[in-house]
């Protein structure tokens, strides 16, 4: 999660992992869980606290400065308990509020049968905390109550000051101050969207036209009946075989009239998707992409119905079909027609566990991860993956505005700023392109296992000023006063102009500390001023797809998936650097403070078949770290940049069992067959 100067924190994982995902080298008494593996020199993380400042500038500066790494010492700064796979989001004043999650790990979080729904005999974390501190942690009865499928639980601040929290098939209010909870109806059609259903949610943007009042949206996941979800150790069902749903529900939690609040029939996806991941686009749409048609997130070797590895189609992977057509939702179409793919050209790359996706600040999405297996693995169906891909929308080839005047810091209310675009921001009568813009502060939020947390869009308030020339002075509005709405801390700026935006201006909302935040008067803003003769000098939209190298993309929104320079990949990324800097350094340096001995080469692909606990009251003590996501502060430096839509050769079909590494084949972890010089710290 986002901190209120900009800096991001990470909460909690899994204990220390040897190869394999096996428990590390020096376990814990109980042999649950591990303090350090000897092999791959990482430590406990289950309760540590992470926080990084984001730094910009060349590789060898961002190793080289103490104050660009990660920040951890567990002597100093830990939560009080045990948390992987659990829930941020911040208050008000910046405070983290931590929920739930495991202790150890597993496939999802309950013994079966499930007697102790609380703790599940010390495998499950029911409490809530806060960073920094408010005090002990409290037992959260919400979580209990949706024992076992509450992980990565759905967390929304809304403007009341309460918090809209989902999990299971359960929703409700709760209040951070009093802990009081006040259940809301129940999600329509028992879809599960929290891990490992893992659905697409995300609030819709906040506008004046709606007053600011949240909407949210749940799209996909799964409806399994509640026993084929098993426990710790696997699934109980074949999951591949189960088609997910492609159901979308809306709520409003706190309505304006008063009424209670309901849950309200959406337009259904194109596809079924499990591990779709909903982004806010600067537009005012959102994007889904990646997931698979069955299934569920997680992986397993094997289930309650299969019961051997060899006898896994897929490898460890619970879901099939990849999804590689993106989609794009627009909430203030009429219904049944707010999905759309035309022209949006597919992926061949799988996209299943462990992926992920986020806009950049040039207004395309960056996609990344798969690996639905518990270590390395490069020759199953659905292999590790270090492929990154760049998602163009149809937006991307227009001639871009290119606004003035945007400060580096916004306020709950205050004076209104003036923003300037000139005339060859947009082509066309000036006073539609005036009249059509909105100034959107867009927060990517942070993002895992296709889940993203803090994640919120804004349209601020604006009237303007034509001139005669063409060029266009919006007078804008700040935050509205009520940091409930959208927290402080980092965001994206992106003036958009007849659906076109413009690159995003990184800015700080609020006071920068965690306190309580200024509630400032709203100014009046001017009438706006029309010129009926004033028009953009700007080239017209440019949606065929045809860059400067004659590359052409396809469909009428060929911009999705046009080919550029490297050049011009390399300005995306100079251009995306406020966020890249985040990815890199977690690929490259976190491991800086904690791994001082390098690991000569990483085992082979081949896994052999390991069994784990089969439930019942001891299963948290006897099965297998099921989840290897430490493995991700490896630096990944092999990771290619292509275009999406463009042919890959990687995708193989379905084998009985994954093989081994072959000689030829590359090794993220050996540098003599990635050319790289390939550090390992």
């Amino acid at each position: 999660m986002h901190l209120p100067n900009g800096s991001f924190t990470t909460f909690g994982g899994n204990g220390a992992i040897g190869p394999g995902g096996n428990i590390g080298s020096v376990p814990y008494p109980n042999g649950a869980s591990a303090q350090f593996d000897q092999t791959y020199q990482d430590y406990d993380g289950t309760r540590a606290i992470r926080i990084i400042n984001p730094c910009t500038g060349s590789n060898s500066d961002l190793v080289s400065k103490p104050e660009c790494g990660w920040w951890e010492d567990a002597s100093v700064l830990q939560m009080q308990k045990s948390r992987w796979y659990s829930t941020a989001e911040p208050l008000a004043d910046g405070t983290i509020t931590m929920i739930g999650g495991f202790v150890n790990g597993g496939y999802i979080n309950r013994n079966y049968p499930n007697t102790d729904p609380a703790t599940e005999g010390g495998a499950a974390e029911p409490t809530v905390e806060f960073y920094p501190s408010k005090g002990d942690a409290k037992l959260m009865q919400f979580m209990v109550d949706t024992s076992g499928l509450n992980s990565y639980a759905h967390a929304f601040m809304m403007p009341s000051g309460k918090m809209f929290v989902q999990a299971n098939v359960s929703a409700m209010l709760w209040n951070p101050d009093t802990f009081d909870e006040v259940r809301l109806p129940n999600v329509p059609g028992n879809v599960i969207r929290v891990y490992p259903a893992s659905g697409g949610v995300a609030m819709l943007p906040l506008t004046p036209d709606n007053n600011y009042n949240p909407t949210l949206l749940f799209c996909g996941g799964s409806d399994m009946p509640e026993y084929n979800w098993g426990n710790y150790s696997w699934p109980f069902v074949d999951t591949w075989l189960v088609p997910a749903s492609k159901d979308c529900q809306r709520i409003t939690p706190e309505p304006l009239d008063g009424s209670s609040p309901t849950w309200e029939q959406d337009d259904d996806m194109l596809e079924s998707r499990t591990m779709g991941q909903l982004i806010i686009l600067p537009d005012s749409t959102l994007l889904v992409v990646n997931g698979g048609l069955n299934g569920t997130a997680g992986y397993a070797e094997r289930t309650l119905t299969t019961p051997t590895y060899a006898q896994m189609p897929f490898g460890m992977s619970l879901a099939s079909g990849p999804v590689g057509r993106p989609s794009i939702y627009n909430a203030s179409a009429p219904k049944g027609s707010r999905w759309n793919s035309d022209g949006l050209s597919t992926s061949s790359i799988p996209r299943l566990y462990h992926s992920t996706a986020i806009l950049l600040p040039d207004g395309s999405v960056m996609i990344a991860g798969s690996n639905p297996n518990v270590d390395v693995n490069l020759t199953t169906s659905f292999p590790t993956t270090y492929k990154v891909e760049y998602f163009y929308p149809p937006y991307y080839t227009s001639n871009r505005p290119v606004p003035t005047g945007i400060p580096n810091t916004l306020t709950y209310g205050g004076n209104y700023f003036d923003i300037t675009v000139p005339a060859s921001s947009y082509s066309g009568s000036s006073n539609t392109a005036a009249q059509s813009t909105k100034i959107m502060v867009i927060r990517p939020g942070w993002t895992t296992h296709a889940m993203s947390m803090g994640q919120r869009a804004l349209q601020l308030n604006n009237t303007y000023t034509v001139n005669n020339d063409g060029s266009i002075v919006y007078h804008v509005c700040q935050m509205p006063p009520n940091a409930n709405i959208f927290q402080p801390g980092p965001a994206f700026v992106y003036v958009t102009i007849n659906g076109i935006p413009s690159n995003g201006s990184y800015v700080i909302i609020g006071s920068g500390k965690v306190e309580t935040q200024t509630m400032n008067t709203v100014d009046t803003l001017p009438p706006s001023v029309r010129a009926d003769s004033a028009t953009g000098s700007g080239s017209s939209n440019n949606n065929s797809g045809t860059d400067n190298n004659n590359n052409t993309g396809n469909g009428s929104n060929g911009a999705s998936s046009r080919s550029l320079s490297s050049g011009a990949i390399g300005g995306i990324v100079a251009a995306a650097i406020a966020v890249l800097a985040i990815f890199g350094t977690i690929l490259g340096f976190i491991i800086l403070r904690r791994r001082r001995v390098a690991a000569q080469r990483h085992p082979s692909g081949t896994l052999p078949p390991h069994e784990t606990g089969v439930g019942g009251a001891d299963v948290a003590q006897t099965f297998r770290q099921r989840d290897a996501d430490s493995a991700s502060f490896a630096p990944l430096q092999h990771s290619d940049i292509i275009q999406w839509g463009q042919s890959r050769d990687n995708l193989v079909s379905p084998s009985p069992h994954p093989g081994g590494t072959s000689s030829g084949e590359f090794d993220p972890y050996d540098s003599r067959s990635s050319g790289v010089g390939l550090t390992r710290y």
